[in-house]
């Protein structure tokens, strides 16, 4: 699958490309068409698109004035300086743009943004007005424009009239108004600002968890200390492993003087830092990692000191598989404070996992977890989920069994632990004990789709309750649809209740999602063979034979099975 994602990317690049070279416009286009420039805007492209920014940069930088004739390419250059934190390196350049008629969304942003870092009002009203010239008012341009406008004009109006103008943006970005919106009381000082922020937070049809941290921020900044950690303490018990409201609790509590997220509501420059990280954070959920990174990178720009912003740059990183700056910002990360540094430390522990090094791993995050004293019942458990993933299950279930004497059956975490311990036990070969704790789980949250697949599937392979397994599968079936895993077993039971034809219909489909699992393309050929398609089902044998992910006890058996069959 990773190697057809990249040759998909791979092609789309070069069709990026191809459309780049076409419109470079013809009087100039002898300054750029030797081999050498052309490889370097290609490797440019291809660096920003794999979020190595120095290599791109280098390679743009190169290529001074090919702005004169392709927008594209002052659009990426500006990205690159922006995602490398040269940002009066930016702002010169956008400049330049705007001396040469040339200026786009992009270098105003960036020039607005500069004045406004610099306190220069006046001049950043100046950029951010020019962001509506030509703008659709429903794209994330047209919010960002229309916000920023609102937020500079807050200076020179009433709390009144802010009111009106947040209540007057486009309808699509409700929820963003409504933050805008309890933030404009804050601004000004309002008496309503507590109650605003009362009715943000608790919204029930959307989640403002975060915003339970401004809540609580405010009312710290405004001497209300018992408030705020009534608050806190409020949203924990519904968000318990919420970071952000950990950290500042402890914050509060130990009394430091240099808080891990220092904001303050009455600064211009982090309202709207947090504006470009809820741009930032939509667009990472939409995979757009460097569009992401350019938005979030103008956020730490205007406020530095807000430890959330790099927690999702180096998750934007670690999502790209860029692991090496992942782990640096993680490292940047765990300096600030005690949450953080366990957040930061499970994070690079995952990497080095990933990076083949598990000794380094679990020296890494024992350290991290000794160093908590007295660690929560969400860290003991993260460590114990941890161990398990690390396949150390001896030692999992003991954290685990920890986490499980500490809470009850309402816990919001006993289904999890439970069915974490019973995973372990089952590799660990304790299968009545795993049984149990799987059983107990499914009894306390019925609909753990997940859940259910493990315990039906490890009856089948024993042999028993497969009626029982069949009807469980297709429930789990049900609730999480097209998942390979879920379909392989259900396609298993119906095998092994010599319901042939209707496994290998659902085996196939499990081969669809996930042509490069070693158990599921065996399962497929098994039942290619009872349904007397011999040749195919060879096939598919040799195939798993190939696989780097098959284990040698799987091997074994298929080399038998292309010799004898299935009898």
């Amino acid at each position: 699958m990773k190697v057809f994602k990249f040759i998909i990317t791979l092609i789309l690049q070069v069709v990026f490309f191809l459309t780049i070279i076409n419109t470079i416009h013809a009087k100039n286009i002898d300054k750029y068409q030797d081999a050498d420039k052309i490889s370097k805007y290609f490797s440019g492209i291809l660096s920003f698109n794999d979020n190595k920014y120095a290599n791109s940069y280098n390679y743009l930088k190169s290529l001074d004035g090919l702005e004169d004739n392709h927008l594209t390419y002052s659009k990426l250059y500006q990205y690159s300086l922006i995602n490398l934190e040269k940002f009066t390196e930016a702002y010169r350049y956008s400049k330049k743009l705007e001396r040469k008629g040339l200026d786009s969304f992009e270098s105003k942003l960036i020039i607005g943004s500069f004045y406004l870092k610099n306190k220069r009002y006046r001049n950043a009203a100046k950029y951010f007005e020019k962001l509506s010239e030509g703008i659709y008012d429903q794209s994330l341009e047209g919010l960002l424009s229309e916000s920023l406008n609102n937020w500079i004009s807050f200076l020179d109006v009433n709390n009144e009239r802010a009111i009106e103008l947040i209540d007057s943006m486009n309808p699509r970005f409700e929820n963003i108004k409504k933050i805008q919106r309890t933030f404009s009381y804050c601004f000004y000082g309002s008496k309503l600002a507590n109650k605003e922020f009362k009715k943000l937070t608790l919204n029930s049809k959307t989640n403002f968890a975060r915003y339970h941290f401004f809540h609580a921020n405010f009312l710290y900044q405004s001497g209300n200390k018992k408030n705020s950690i009534k608050v806190i303490d409020n949203s924990l018990k519904i968000y318990p492993g919420n970071l952000i409201l950990n950290q500042l609790k402890e914050d509060i509590n130990s009394q430091n003087s240099k808080f891990s997220n220092k904001f303050d509501c009455k600064n211009l420059s982090h309202i709207v830092a947090e504006i470009f990280y809820i741009v930032s954070n939509a667009l990472s959920g939409q995979s757009l990692y460097s569009l992401s990174n350019f938005y979030l990178n103008l956020a730490k720009y205007l406020n530095p000191e807000f430890t959330s912003f790099d927690a999702l740059y180096a998750e934007n990183f670690y999502m790209t598989e860029n692991y090496e700056k992942a782990k640096k910002i993680y490292k940047r990360v765990k300096d600030n404070g005690k949450f953080y540094h366990w957040y930061a430390s499970k994070q690079i522990s995952n990497i080095l996992i990933i990076e083949k090094k598990e000794d380094l791993a679990q020296t890494l995050l024992k350290k991290a977890f000794d160093d908590i004293g007295e660690p929560a019942i969400y860290q003991i458990f993260d460590y114990a989920e941890f161990l398990k993933n690390s396949e150390s299950y001896d030692i999992s279930v003991d954290y685990y069994s920890k986490v499980l004497s500490l809470i009850n059956k309402d816990h919001y975490l006993y289904p999890e632990a439970s069915d974490g311990r019973g995973i372990s036990y089952e590799r660990l070969g304790k299968w009545k004990k795993a049984e149990e704790d799987l059983l107990n789980s499914l009894s306390v949250a019925p609909d753990q789709a997940y859940v259910i697949n493990y315990l039906a599937y490890s009856w089948i392979e024993q042999g028993i309750n497969i009626e029982k397994s069949l009807k469980m599968l297709r429930r789990a079936n049900d609730l999480k649809q097209n998942d390979g895993y879920i379909i392989d077993s259900l396609g298993w039971a119906l095998f092994k209740l010599k319901k042939y034809k209707e496994a290998k219909e659902h085996l196939e489909l499990a081969v669809r999602i996930m042509p490069s699992d070693p158990i599921v393309n065996d399962h497929f050929g098994d039942s290619l063979w009872m349904n007397n398609q011999n040749i195919q089902a060879r096939y598919y044998w040799n195939y798993v034979l190939g696989l780097e992910k098959t284990e040698n006890k799987l091997k074994e058996k298929i080399k038998n099975k292309l010799i004898f069959g299935i009898k």
